[in-house]
C-alpha cells in the first residue's frame, strides 16, 4: 500500500513540476508525511532529492525548446544558495506557525498578482528584439534571487512558487521561460537545500525510489506537453495551485494544530 500511495504522489509532484515550473516542491513534504507517514525530519531531504531531480528531468524538454534563460538562472543560482544556508539557520530560530502563515501570505499575494497579468510588472529583464540588457537585469535578479533563497532555506522546499513570479511579475520574463528558467533554480536550490537539511533524518531510500521515478516520469512528460500550453492558461493554473496551496497551509495551521 505504501509503494502505490509513493507512486501515485510523486506523479502528481511530477506532473506540477514539469507543466508549472514549480509546486511540486511546497506539495512533497506534506505528501511524505501524510500520504506515507514519515517524520518531517526524513520527508524534507527525501523531498529536496526527488523535487531536485524531477526538475532536472523535466527542463529537458525546455532547454530543447529553448525556453531557458541559461544567464538568468547562473545569477539567480549565485545569489541564491549562499542565502538557502542563511534562511535554513534563520527558520529553526523562528516559531514554526508564524513561519507557515508568512509562507500562506506570500503565496497569496504571488498568485493575486498572477491572475492579474503582467500589467505593471518589472520590465529589467525582457527580451526585446536586441536581447536582454544584462548589465540592467543582473543587478535586479540578485536581489530577487537573496530573497527566494532565504525564503527556500526557511521552507525547505524548492523555490519554483516564488521563483516563477519573480521571474515573471518583477522582472518581466515571459512566461514559458520562466519556466523553464525556474526548472534550473529549483535544481541548484535543492541540492542546496538538501545539504543545509542533511543529518536531521535518516533518509528512507525505498520509499525515496519510488517516489522520485514516479516524479521523474511525470515531470518529464507534463514538461513535453508544457512546451504546447497556451501562456495565459498556464499562468491561470499556476495561480490556482498557490491558491489552493495556501489555504491548505492556513487550515493546518490555524485549525488543526
Amino acid at each position: 500500500m505504501t509503494s502505490a500511495i509513493a507512486l501515485a504522489l510523486g506523479a502528481i509532484i511530477g506532473v506540477l513540476l514539469g507543466l508549472l515550473g514549480g509546486g511540486g516542491s511546497i506539495l512533497a513534504v506534506p505528501a511524505l508525511v501524510y500520504g506515507i507517514g514519515l517524520d518531517i525530519e526524513q520527508a524534507i531531504p527525501v523531498s529536496l532529492i526527488v523535487v531536485g531531480t524531477a526538475a532536472a528531468v523535466g527542463a529537458l524538454p525546455r532547454v530543447r525548446a529553448r525556453h531557458v534563460e541559461w544567464r538568468l538562472a547562473a545569477v539567480f543560482a549565485a545569489a541564491g544558495i549562499p542565502a538557502t544556508f542563511a534562511g535554513s539557520a534563520l527558520g529553526r530560530l523562528l516559531p514554526q506557525p508564524l513561519l507557515l502563515i508568512g509562507f500562506a501570505a506570500v503565496m497569496v499575494f504571488a498568485a493575486v498578482r498572477m491572475l492579474r497579468g503582467t500589467e505593471g510588472s518589472g520590465i529589467a529583464c525582457k527580451r526585446t528584439d536586441t536581447g536582454i540588457d544584462w548589465r540592467r537585469c543582473a543587478s535586479r535578479s540578485i536581489p530577487v534571487g537573496i530573497g527566494v533563497g532565504l525564503l527556500t532555506g526557511m521552507f525547505g522546499v524548492g523555490g519554483g512558487f516564488l521563483i516563477v513570479p519573480a521571474l515573471v511579475l518583477m522582472l518581466g520574463v515571459q512566461m514559458p521561460l520562466a519556466v523553464g528558467t525556474s526548472l534550473l533554480i529549483i535544481v541548484a536550490n535543492s541540492a542546496a537545500g538538501l545539504v543545509a537539511h542533511l543529518g536531521a533524518g535518516g533518509i528512507d531510500w525505498a520509499v525515496t525510489g519510488l517516489f522520485a521515478g514516479a516524479a521523474l516520469a511525470g515531470s518529464l512528460i507534463a514538461g513535453h506537453f508544457g512546451t504546447k500550453t497556451n501562456t495565459e492558461r498556464l499562468q491561470r493554473w499556476f495561480a490556482y495551485l498557490v491558491f489552493a496551496v495556501a489555504a491548505y497551509v492556513l487550515v493546518d495551521t490555524i485549525f488543526l494544530t
